[in-house]
């Protein structure tokens, strides 16, 4: 139970901005941390989702509630995710030889590709926002950022990893094939709950799930291997499939 707490709570301070309350580190709890990665997702979505209820009861301008509902996911992640999001853009829509990719993705300069990319998924996230209300569905929040992370979560422990990436060496020496089961069981359950709670909008959240495998599968083909960037990327268009579905599923 004390690692269980250790590793949510080391995972919080990593990919959280919201002050951590309890802080310590395990380097041998890396894996248990990844495997509580959708919880974290959980609770950024806990914030999402009060978020969306204020905004309800103070009757927020139409738009800008839009435009809060859509920065306020990365403003609760520092931005983290979005950085392996453009860093991804970088390198894959340069169309360079393997190598080049490599190099691209850990320049630490912003190219167009990613500015460009950006902007594309910030005007789609407002758009959606922007074009319906999310009709009672306010819960499902909670939903999408759990599912996204459980879906990479699954796919680091599942797949090669990048070479250097945070994910190679001692981390899979530390991994073991019950963090692999643990990720798939957090994953069904983020799925399927949803379903039953909600019907079918409650799909939204395994649409987050498949967008985030779908785009994690494409960026590995491309840069050869999982890494934390291309876990950001395949979350972020997870999470943007999950909002898609959220609003136009009837």
């Amino acid at each position: 139970m004390k690692k269980a707490v250790t590793s949510f709570f080391m995972a919080w301070g990593m990919f959280l901005s919201i002050p951590c309350p309890y802080r310590k580190w395990d380097d041998s709890l890396r894996p248990e941390m990844i495997v509580s990665y959708p919880f974290i997702g959980a609770v950024a979505g806990l914030f999402w989702t009060a978020a969306a209820y204020i905004l309800e009861y103070v009757r927020c301008p139409f738009i800008l509630s839009a435009v809060l509902l859509t920065v306020i996911p990365y403003l609760l992640t520092g931005f983290i995710h979005l950085d392996g999001f453009m860093d991804c853009c970088d390198a894959i829509l340069s169309r360079r030889d393997a190598e080049e990719r490599h190099r691209i993705l850990k320049d630490s300069h912003v190219g167009s590709f990613a500015v460009i990319g950006l902007l594309i998924l910030m005007m789609i996230t407002f758009a959606l926002f922007a074009s319906g209300s999310l009709q009672g569905r306010e819960l499902l929040l909670i939903f999408l950022p759990g599912a996204s992370r459980a879906a990479c979560a699954l796919l680091i422990f599942a797949s090669d990893p990048m070479e250097g990436s945070s994910y190679s060496g001692s981390f899979q020496e530390l991994a073991r094939p019950v963090h692999e089961m643990a990720s798939a069981v957090i994953l069904a359950a983020f799925a399927i709950i949803p379903v039953i709670l909600f019907g079918a909008c409650g799909m939204a959240p395994a649409v987050s799930a498949a967008g985030a495998v779908l785009a994690a599968s494409w960026a590995k083909h491309q840069l050869g291997g999982m890494s934390g960037d291309i876990s950001g990327f395949a979350m972020t268009i997870g999470e943007l499939c999950g909002i898609a579905a959220l609003i136009l599923i009837p």
